[in-house]
């Protein structure tokens, strides 16, 4: 059986690009076309495809968005994220949105065809370079970036074992909202409890492990 393709490109000469070399393939039929986001999500209700192709730079909803509904959505669809250039931050965002491949819209017909039939099976295929490049920014990535001040002088204090009412007295504030930074700092850090995140804070050498007293 046939892998069913969705070609997703805001230019016409790029789909019709894609269409021409990979109707050449008997194992692929392209069952249709879109050129935004929103209308992928519309098409891939209507034609369910195995494979869809997405550019990710679109008018009404870009790619990056569309991938991630997407997977929501259509759970045994796989996306191939395709890009004019290879950048790290579209890489990281494209693969966390749940896009199984990324490629680059210069990318070789063979190559192509080969992470087509990567993804019809669920496996994940990157090139080696932006798998170098992928591994690279996520281990760049710091979660302690993206707490708030407050949140942070709140990690630090449980850190050192200091119970929300204590960090409610150092702090000035009632419990009910350190309670409310605690979760906010467990959210964020994607751990599931206070231990988690005082062992993060240590290994990140935001504070030393407190000693036992």
């Amino acid at each position: 059986m046939a892998t069913k393709i969705l070609l997703v490109d805001d230019h016409s000469v790029v789909r019709q690009g894609l269409r021409l070399f990979l109707e050449m393939e008997d194992e692929f039929e392209i069952v249709g076309e879109a050129d935004n986001g929103l209308q992928a999500l519309e098409k891939i209700e209507e034609l369910g495809p195995d494979v869809v192709l997405m550019d990710l730079m679109m008018p009404e909803m870009d790619g990056i968005e569309a991938i991630e509904k997407g997977k929501v959505r259509f759970p045994d669809v796989e996306f191939i994220a395709l890009t004019s250039v290879l950048e790290d931050r579209s890489l990281v965002k494209a693969v966390k949105s749940g896009a199984i491949g990324f490629l680059l819209k210069n990318t070789e017909a063979d190559e192509l065809c080969r992470n087509i039939k990567a993804a019809a099976r669920g496996v994940v295929q990157l090139s080696p370079e932006a798998a170098r490049r992928l591994m690279t920014a996520l281990q760049a990535e710091d979660p302690l970036s993206d707490l708030t001040e407050r949140e942070h002088e709140v990690l630090i204090a449980l850190s050192k074992g200091l119970s929300n009412q204590d960090i409610a007295e150092q702090l000035s504030v009632t419990e009910k909202t350190v309670k409310t930074h605690v979760s906010n700092v467990l959210s964020k850090l994607n751990v599931k409890s206070r231990t988690q995140a005082a062992v993060y804070a240590w290994q990140t050498g935001l504070v030393k492990p407190a000693r036992p007293a």
